[in-house]
């Protein structure tokens, strides 16, 4: 276990406070979240489940689609589990495990920022460069992006720890979180996080507004296309592959930008913690109810998957 000291004072673990303030709700709570929790699992495994089985989901938007319920696996699952505990007992965590904590947290955060960027630019080859699409958007080009995109997560985020591991924490050593996010984390130092802070908040901003510019640029062409061509059945197909996307970008940017690029709009650790919830609970279920109510191919590869496994328990 790492140690972080200063003079004769040794903190050796944090204590995550939580939803402290409304203890009489812990036990519905507990109830909630652990149901909302394995939704999350079940409804993503689900999905990917039906990309690798369906031979007709075997594309670049159901790739990007089941690297996306992946992703949202492990982001609930580095987080969950504490909150989980929280709401039962102290949840304490060592000073070593919070920085890993926050560091796979903090890289998922960034690839889930990528990836969205990704699907986007995929959509808008499909839609605006039909004829090229195949050619564009081949096995090798898609490995190559997701590759590079689950990289360059971690490698940001890993930059970030190692300056989070050179500050000092002496005490308190109570986290007024449900778990170990940047700020509450970094207001604890004893030393100075101004190198830290002012990193984190220059790669936040390079990492939420560069995607967020190739979304906004990728959907602006989309509705451009979609426009010159004639109302009906093409129009709304076309609408609707992005109308899922849109949904999901719009929730998890949304909340990203007010906690990290903006922190001043937040003006209280309860609403810090709200918003944190949006991205770290409902967007993850948010993937597998919009994408498979709003995707037929989805839906029927779900169903035809549900169909066999209620006839394998039958025989």
């Amino acid at each position: 276990m790492e140690i972080v000291s200063i003079g004769n004072q040794t903190i050796t673990e944090f204590v995550l406070l939580g939803f402290y303030d409304v203890p009489e709700l812990h036990l519905l709570f507990f109830i909630i979240f652990t149901v909302i929790y394995a939704s999350i699992i079940t409804g993503n495994m689900l999905i990917i489940m039906a990309v690798i089985r369906s031979q007709r989901l075997h594309k670049p938007m159901y790739f990007f689609l089941a690297n996306l319920s992946f992703l949202e696996i492990l982001y609930t699952s580095t987080v969950m589990p504490k909150m989980l505990e929280g709401f039962l007992q102290e949840a304490t965590i060592s000073v070593a495990a919070c920085l890993l904590q926050f560091f796979v947290f903090g890289s998922l955060a960034t690839v889930e920022c990528f990836l969205l960027a990704v699907m986007a630019y995929d959509r808008y080859l499909a839609i605006c460069y039909p004829l090229h699409y195949p050619l564009l958007m081949g096995p090798r080009w898609c490995l190559g992006l997701v590759v590079t995109v689950w990289f360059s997560g971690f490698m940001v985020d890993g930059l970030v720890v190692a300056l989070m591991a050179q500050l000092r924490f002496c005490g308190p050593n109570h986290i007024d979180h449900f778990y170990c996010d940047f700020m509450p984390v970094v207001g604890l130092a004893c030393s100075n996080p101004r190198v830290a802070q002012v990193t984190t908040f220059i790669l936040s901003v390079v990492c939420l507004s560069v995607p967020f510019g190739l979304i906004l640029t990728s959907y602006a062409r989309i509705m451009v296309a979609v426009l010159r061509v004639p109302a009906g059945t093409s129009r709304r197909k076309a609408l609707s592959t992005c109308s899922s996307h849109l949904a999901v970008v719009s929730t998890f940017y949304g909340t990203l930008m007010v906690l990290y690029a903006a922190p001043s709009a937040v003006h209280s650790q309860l609403l810090s913690k709200v918003f944190s919830l949006l991205y770290t609970v409902v967007t993850p279920i948010f993937n597998p109810v919009i994408y498979t109510l709003k995707n037929k191919e989805v839906h029927q590869a779900l169903l035809r998957i549900l169909y066999i496994k209620q006839t394998e328990a039958l025989d």
